[in-house]
């Protein structure tokens, strides 16, 4: 079940979910507006999924930066995130969506335990302009049911866009 956004509050009050910096004007009925951290990663050519890949980093400026199409960037949430109680999702804002920019491609599930800045997988259809701290995407908490196990994974205490981390190929 969804948290509402004044359950969000709540718990971020009680700290079983962890928002910070937190401010209350981002709350939404069932969901949090997380923001846009100031780092990005990149790669260019092809991409091979057996191998390491050899990213480039960016900053983004007080100008923004452009993001531009056929390229996967690695952005972070400007916010630790994260709670030991309840499962996370992020997602995209539709109104960026309207814009062409695709966030979270594929990975929108943090699982209980994992407190941290997420990165984020953003493509865009037609070059377009972000600028660090602008609302990025919405986080919404969900209730488990069941015995609970946290997650302990690698990607699980970043504060930088973490690139791909390829599997053993032993």
């Amino acid at each position: 079940m969804i948290l509402t956004g004044r359950q969000i509050e709540a718990a971020v009050d009680a700290a079983e979910i962890v928002i910070r910096p937190f401010d209350p004007s981002r709350m939404n009925p069932n969901s949090y507006n997380y923001t846009l951290g100031k780092h990005l990663k990149f790669a260019e050519g092809a991409l091979d999924a057996r191998r390491e890949v050899t990213w480039h980093s960016a900053t983004i400026g007080h100008e923004g930066y452009v993001l531009v199409p056929g390229r996967l960037y690695l952005a972070s949430t400007a916010e630790v995130i994260g709670s030991d109680t309840y499962v996370t999702s992020l997602i995209g804002r539709s109104s960026l969506g309207r814009l062409g920019l695709f966030v979270q491609v594929t990975a929108d599930l943090g699982h209980q335990g994992a407190v941290h800045c997420w990165t984020l997988e953003l493509t865009v259809v037609q070059p377009l302009r972000v600028v660090a701290s602008m609302p990025l995407g919405q986080v919404s908490f969900w209730r488990t049911a069941g015995s609970v196990t946290s997650y302990s994974g690698m990607y699980g205490q970043t504060s930088e866009p973490t690139p791909f981390w390829p599997p053993s190929l032993a």
